[in-house]
């Protein structure tokens, strides 16, 4: 069974800078995605970026020119680099790591990230 652990997050002020973190952990030999959702209460989950087992990365408009996603691929730990931090950034944050081939994927506990104005 694969299992997430994230760490990272708080409360930081605008224009600061957070890392979060978040390794994989179990049987994850096949072509993965790991991935970044943020949620605000009322709203739906929302993907903020990802990263494939071959490094391909994907950002979602908020992320772009702000945050950066790697990863790890040797120990399955991803990143979640966030830069330039802007109060409308909070959120529960929590990483996921899809399996296209098996059609499954498992999500970490959320962490979360306030941003003070």
């Amino acid at each position: 069974q694969v299992q997430l652990v994230k760490s990272g997050g708080g409360l930081v002020q605008a224009g600061e800078s957070l890392r979060l973190s978040c390794v994989a952990s179990g049987e994850i030999n096949d072509f993965n995605v790991m991935r970044w959702y943020r949620q605000v209460p009322g709203k739906q989950r929302e993907l903020v970026a990802s990263v494939s087992s071959r490094n391909d990365s994907f950002y979602t408009e908020p992320a772009k020119g702000r945050f950066t996603i790697s990863r790890e691929k040797e120990r399955n730990i991803v990143y979640l680099q966030m830069n330039n931090l802007k109060p409308e950034d909070t959120a529960v944050y929590y990483c996921n790591i899809l399996f296209p081939s098996r059609g499954t994927q498992r999500w970490g506990q959320g962490t979360q990230v306030t941003v003070s104005s």
